[in-house]
């Protein structure tokens, strides 16, 4: 038998009890009994700073997301309101002077359209409240016939009195309520005071973001950012001004056939409708003639069908002759994108983001059309089915439009020859 030693790990020279580094590998052999690796407990530490760092950024998040909403309002605003200042700067108004007028025309408008609505709400609550009674009678009377009951005012008011507790209960936690209802409107005016601050430092200092922004990029991104910073200020704008003049349009149109039927609060009803068809996307039409509908059909309900027609016939003419028309040159966004981005808009940020859903569109419609390249298509009848009946109908529609103006040309050279016929005898 054999007894030679078997050859040693250990590495002539070095110290006792540490292991040789593996000749073929140049790395020590893993220890034995399942030790831990030395590069374990680093990894470990590290996926837990990882952790935390991602929850304390989840934590920020949320905690300045009202912070982000209202920067991005404030930005959409601050691209609606620079066209005008722009122009105002152009003729030598300084910038913070016309943003400041911008703003008091805002204000104004918006202030005007709060007071017409507040009128009409307390007109209709204190008429509702004053034939209260009456509409109590009636409806008890009505339940009476119908379900063969004996009730009575005088038994209403019993019971009402006898439930008193209840409503007393009631009235304590409305009282209790108030400080909630109170902190929620103070919560309210502090976010308007909030993006009116932005958006008066992004338009008044408009140039001097840019420049800021520009200076964080290369020279080769800035006039790529600067080109999309028009696209967005062009689109912006032009959906809010067109919209305005829409808005102004259907006002007075509105008012007028009021004001001819005799409709009571014409000019609030005229300026109802004319901001909530326009501004209020895609239901907006309906909220704004059920209103004035209903109003006449509390005094004469053959004035509630008059309303109801020139609402619908109106509509038909904004959509065809005044809408494409006003926004041709402006902003055009078609109406099935129009509504996916509302719905997208407030299923994301609830009502912001559906009021700011439309500008939003258009924006990134015209990046699309800037920056993606198209391609010509070849006529198809699997694409253009009915385009060629439609092109056949145009050409004869062509063509007797240019026989009628031979026909009269001809007529008028007749007419001047016997007047110079005439001329001459």
């Amino acid at each position: 038998m054999d007894s030679s030693p078997e050859p040693s790990s250990q590495v002539p020279g070095a110290p006792e009890g540490r292991p040789a580094r593996d000749e073929r590998y140049g790395r020590r052999p893993q220890l034995r009994g399942g030790a831990m690796p030395r590069w374990l407990p680093r990894a470990m530490v590290f996926a837990l700073v990882l952790v935390g760092l991602f929850q304390l950024a989840n934590w920020a998040f949320h905690q300045l997301i009202n912070l982000f909403v209202m920067l991005l309002v404030a930005f959409f605003l601050s691209l609606a309101m620079e066209p005008a200042v722009d122009r105002m700067a152009a003729r030598g108004v300084r910038r913070g002077l016309g943003t400041f007028l911008v703003f008091i025309a805002a204000v104004v408008a918006i202030g005007g359209f709060l007071a017409a609505l507040g009128i009409l709400l307390v007109d209709q609550v204190t008429r509702v409240a004053g034939e209260l009674p009456h509409l109590l009678e009636n409806l008890i009377d009505w339940i009476n016939r119908t379900f063969h009951q004996d009730f009575s005012l005088d038994e209403l008011q019993r019971r009402v009195l006898k439930d008193s507790g209840t409503v007393e209960k009631y009235a304590q936690q409305a009282a209790g309520n108030i400080w909630g209802v109170s902190s929620t409107v103070i919560g309210g005016l502090f976010q308007i005071f909030t993006v009116g601050l932005f958006s008066f430092y992004f338009t008044a200092d408009g140039p001097r973001v840019r420049r800021t922004v520009c200076s964080l990029l290369p020279p080769a991104k800035q006039g790529e950012v600067l080109r999309a910073w028009e696209i967005a200020l062009a689109k912006t704008g032009g959906y809010l001004y067109s919209r305005a003049l829409l808005a102004l349009i259907s006002t007075l149109a509105h008012w007028l056939v009021f004001q001819i039927i005799d409709l009571p609060y014409a000019a609030a009803l005229g300026i109802w409708v004319g901001v909530m068809s326009q501004f209020v996307p895609t239901i907006g039409t309906y909220i704004a003639g059920a209103l004035p509908v209903l109003v006449a059909l509390t005094g004469q309900p053959v004035d509630a069908v008059w309303v109801l027609g020139f609402v619908i016939v109106y509509q038909q003419v904004e959509n065809y002759l005044l809408h494409p028309r006003i926004t041709a040159k402006t902003v055009d966004v078609h109406p099935a994108v129009a509504f996916g981005s509302v719905i997208a808009g407030a299923a994301l940020l609830g009502a912001v983001g559906a009021l700011i859903a439309i500008p939003a569109a258009a924006t990134l419609q015209g990046f699309v059309g800037t920056y993606v390249r198209r391609y010509e298509v070849a006529t198809d009848p699997r694409i253009d089915r009915g385009e060629e009946r439609k092109e056949r109908r145009e050409r004869r529609r062509q063509a007797a439009r240019r026989l009628r103006r031979m026909m009269r040309a001809g007529s008028s050279d007749d007419s001047a020859g016997r007047g110079g016929d005439g001329g001459e005898e």
